[in-house]
């Protein structure tokens, strides 16, 4: 069966059609959901903000203007509901309720050495000022351009650079400081 675009799914859903909008969520919501884990660091708080995220997706779908890909305007959305994430609260060192994935073939020792990983990279992102967690979530994450991340974000394209490296400066030095 062939798959309808995001274009379509969103001119349907904009007439009214649950399936549509269903279809449109269920395509996202394991990626906002992983934003969100990996800028909040906490299962609860990713949550609430992909909850947010698709509440304003669903308010405002009717203003999306098709100037760039829906994906890059739902993570756009996506940013803006994670900035107003922070300002309410302080940011959470702790990650117990990070979901654990299945690994196909992989040993259970060789799992657990991924996991730790994945939360010692968690952990570090989280004492990162916002601005370096939201370059660094986007581009390798999202795997937006530096062009999408200044578009999403309202910086230039040379600042996520240099907010991309600094980030990664600091991330190397948090890693290598604390899980040597």
């Amino acid at each position: 069966m062939f798959e309808k675009s995001d274009e379509q799914l969103i001119a349907k859903a904009l007439q009214g059609n649950k399936k549509a909008w269903i279809s449109l969520l269920k395509r996202y919501e394991k990626q906002v959901y992983n934003y969100g884990l990996r800028m909040t660091g906490k299962n609860e708080d990713a949550l609430d903000l992909m909850q947010e995220v698709f509440i304003s997706v669903f308010r405002n779908l009717a203003s999306y203007r098709n100037d760039g890909s829906f994906r890059s305007w739902l993570f756009k959305i996506a940013h803006f509901r994670c900035i107003e994430f922070y300002r309410r609260k302080k940011p959470m060192l702790g990650i117990d309720d990070a979901p654990e994935e299945a690994c196909g073939d992989i040993s259970a020792a060789e799992t657990i050495a991924i996991n730790q990983k994945n939360e010692q990279l968690i952990k570090a992102m989280q004492q990162l000022p916002l601005a370096q967690k939201t370059v660094v979530e986007l581009k390798f994450f999202g795997q937006f351009t530096f062009d999408e991340i200044a578009l999403q974000t309202g910086m230039s394209a040379n600042t996520a650079k240099s907010r991309l490296y600094g980030a990664l400066a600091k991330l190397k030095q948090i890693m290598e400081i604390e899980y040597v």
